[in-house]
């Protein structure tokens, strides 16, 4: 018997969706495991030349008082600020800058996102280094305001206040980038863009003025001007990518072990090192990579391969300016040690504690076991698709195969079976039409990607309620469309879903070494599309029961989720989406839109493809 007959063996065939299955469960349970000891490991430095902790750090006494007056330029200069605030800041910051004997220079820019107008004017200051030949570089940056929308007081005056104490060192190696941006979405977007020439004159203006090859890049976001009780870490780069797990283990190691400064992750602020804990931040890690937004000013450094993480101080403590101050100074001293680009430490990653991490060979088969259940009901699909049953109504009077059909067995290479057993024959499959609508249905994904990323922000939730509405109707419509015009077969629609499962299958396990954590949330709630049956021998309460299914599981009530999670208005996330595609280039919504959703509008047609030719 063939390979081929083999594997169409009718008990082989029933075995797929149990294996499909398998796989869901096995890698659900996979990334459940990954919190516990045995499956993840401590941190640690793999570049020994950044000896983090090692040095003396001499920030405080008259640095200071002179850190105070700067904060208090600031906050004044935040209070006074007129609708071209960020014109008076650059100003009056740039001849600080210039005070110090630092090259000094500004950059206005302006974006259109949404409806939405986004200007500003960022300035910068470069500190050349005494013993380097400005081949390299690192950034020290502090938004005019932070994410929450508040005046950064004492992060720009640290800024301030560290760039007249670094310029009297002479070990610097490599140069230093002041950079005090007016917001923290637009801003850092704008710098690093015309940093490396790819900006958009003359919306964005050029630089300047401009260093080396960026090495590293430290954000700090220090909002008020009271004591803060502990450190958190900000990561999380634009589509998913994250910083070099180097950078983040010595900023730890110098903040908690030097400093004495509790270092949070993921906003989990009671930590306590168990298994909840662990898997709640790496969670909350895999929806923000997921989301693919940018998570601070650092995150639009990273898609350059530059290693960047934000410093937020949270909460009432003890610390203060003189801490942070110690803890960016002995960062950066250990950051002038590096020889080359950070490379030895890992890129792919999921933190669960500032200590305790897993690697992509230890996470990534449970996002790959998801998507390969889709590739398995696909080969399913196909290999039934390729064989007709003959029952008893094909055999002659006295129960023996008919010669006619014995010739086609026997041409098709196959064994003739035993009297009373249903005999497998290979059938012609009709590819084109089936594939045709597979494009085409791809293709319509294009529609809610430009829609959502060009409409005015007023006009969201309307949109949004319209394209939530033509959802629930918008399989059955396609399939009358479709059965009425080209008159399909049920093998048609298992094509159909053949075809769509094999894309799924394969987007997704591409997708999953690129962006881990989109890959494996999009397969999980993809999954029950596994398991809708093609075939038109179903009564009315079970295909209205996987209709209401796939209601839930659709993307726009995916973006209703976000909204709850984030705590924000609907319209806010897809203005938020929206910025992102215009500034950050975030492509989550081209995976959103033209893999997922037209995965989830043909198995609502296989739906209602089943009650057209049942009727």
């Amino acid at each position: 018997m063939s390979i081929l007959t083999s594997l169409r063996s009718t008990r082989i065939l029933k075995l797929l969706p149990l294996v499909s299955a398998l796989c869901i469960l096995v890698g659900v349970a996979w990334l459940l495991l990954l919190p516990l000891d045995d499956y993840s490991r401590r941190t640690y430095i793999s570049e020994n030349a950044l000896l983090p902790g090692q040095v003396h750090t001499y920030f405080g006494g008259s640095e200071q008082d002179v850190f105070r007056s700067y904060r208090h330029e600031v906050t004044a200069l935040g209070k006074n600020a007129s609708a071209d605030g960020s014109g008076v800041m650059a100003e009056k910051i740039g001849g600080i800058f210039d005070a110090f004997g630092l090259k000094v220079g500004k950059q206005k820019f302006e974006y259109t996102a949404a409806g939405g107008v986004y200007a500003g004017e960022n300035v910068y200051a470069v500190l050349q280094a005494p013993r380097g030949d400005a081949t390299e570089a690192l950034v020290l940056c502090a938004a005019w305001v932070n994410t929450e929308g508040e005046l950064n007081e004492s992060g720009v005056a640290l800024v301030l206040a560290l760039a007249r104490y670094l310029k009297r060192w002479s070990l610097w190696s490599k140069d230093i980038i002041f950079l005090i941006t007016s917001d923290s979405r637009a801003g850092p977007q704008a710098w690093v863009d015309a940093y490396h020439d790819l900006h958009a004159p003359p919306a964005v203006a050029s630089l300047p003025l401009k260093s080396g090859a960026i090495q590293g890049v430290v954000v700090v976001d220090y909002p008020t001007s009271r004591g803060f009780e502990s450190l958190h870490i900000v990561y999380d780069g634009i589509n998913g990518q994250l910083p070099n797990l180097d950078l983040i283990n010595t900023a730890v190691r110098i903040a908690s072990g030097q400093m004495a400064i509790r270092t949070t992750l993921q906003e989990m602020w009671n930590h306590d090192n168990q298994y909840k804990d662990r898997l709640r931040t790496m969670l909350r890690g895999m929806v923000n990579q997921g989301l693919g937004h940018a998570s601070g000013p650092h995150s639009s450094f990273i898609p350059y391969h530059i290693d960047a993480i934000t410093l937020q101080a949270y909460g009432d403590g003890w610390h203060d300016e003189v801490t942070l101050g110690r803890t960016v100074e002995s960062l950066f001293r250990s950051l002038n040690n590096l020889l080359e680009h950070f490379h030895q430490s890992f890129f792919f990653y999921l933190l669960m504690a500032e200590r305790r991490f897993v690697s992509i060979g230890t996470y990534l088969p449970s996002a790959m076991l998801i998507a390969v259940n889709f590739t398995i009901a696909a080969i399913a699909l196909w290999l039934k698709s390729g064989r007709q049953n003959t029952g008893e109504e094909e055999k002659s009077g006295d129960g023996r195969v008919s010669e006619e059909k014995r010739r086609l067995i026997e041409s098709a290479g196959e064994a003739p079976s035993a009297a009373g057993q249903p005999v497998v024959v290979s059938e012609e499959r009709l590819l084109l039409l089936s594939m045709a609508f597979v494009v085409a249905i791809h293709f319509l994904g294009f529609i809610p990607l430009y829609l959502f990323n060009n409409l005015d922000e007023k006009n969201f939730n309307s949109a949004f309620n319209i394209f939530t509405l033509l959802n629930i109707v918008l399989p059955s419509a396609l399939c009358a469309i479709f059965t009425k015009s080209f008159a399909p077969t049920p093998l048609h629609f298992a094509l159909i879903k053949c075809f769509s499962l094999l894309l799924l299958g394969m987007f997704l396990s591409a997708l999953a070494t690129l962006n881990f954590s989109l890959s494996f949330l999009i397969g999980v709630f993809s999954s029950p599309i596994t398991f809708i049956n093609p075939t038109p021998k179903r009564k009315w309460t079970v295909g209205t029961a996987w209709m209401i299914l796939l209601q839930g599981l659709t993307p726009t009530t995916a973006l209703v989720g976000v909204a709850l999670y984030w705590g924000e208005p609907l319209s806010e996330i897809l203005k938020e989406a929206a910025f992102g595609w215009r500034v950050w280039g975030m492509w989550t919504q081209v995976v959103v839109w033209c893999v997922w959703w037209p995965a989830w509008i043909i198995a609502g047609v296989q739906v209602a493809g089943s009650w057209a030719v049942e009727a």
